[in-house]
């Protein structure tokens, strides 16, 4: 792959996560899970395990309920199972926002060939590319964390 196309995904992927960081929780709470990208059962699952995982490594161990709300899509199903898998007690069926549960939001959307995924806490947001194929998805940016503070904001 040619330097100027790396450089230009990388200054494409800065971009996005910049005016990601531009939106604020507030009062609002968070966006809306959405998968506009065509995903196989497979590439789903590679990365709703990647997330999960990197998702652990901010909140710690599952010790916590996630309020996650599913949008029907095969990643969302896929990031459900992840979560289980990765401990946590998962609640699909009642509003998130109290003390008791830590809601959880995704966004999954085609970018310039390849798959820009983002999953949102009030704490922290992660962001990472993939690119998919047959086999499953691989990353292909590095992960990108975003920590909030307390008011929900960056």
């Amino acid at each position: 792959m040619p330097v100027s196309s790396v450089l230009g995904r990388i200054a494409a992927l800065v971009f996005v996560m910049t005016l990601a960081a531009c939106q604020t929780l507030g009062g609002a709470g968070l966006v809306r899970s959405t998968v506009t990208a065509d995903l196989t059962p497979v590439a789903a699952g590679a990365i709703a395990s990647d997330m999960a995982g990197r998702l652990t490594e901010q909140l710690g161990p599952g010790n916590t309920t996630i309020a996650l709300t599913l949008d029907g899509s095969a990643f969302g199903q896929a990031l459900e199972t992840s979560l289980k898998g990765q401990g946590y007690a998962i609640v699909t069926d009642q509003k998130a926002g109290n003390g008791a549960t830590v809601p959880l939001a995704y966004v999954v959307d085609d970018f310039e060939g390849s798959v820009l995924v983002r999953v949102s806490t009030p704490a922290v947001e992660l962001t990472r590319m993939y690119k998919v194929s047959p086999a499953g998805a691989e990353p292909v940016s590095p992960l990108s964390v975003m920590a909030r503070s307390a008011e929900g904001t960056p």
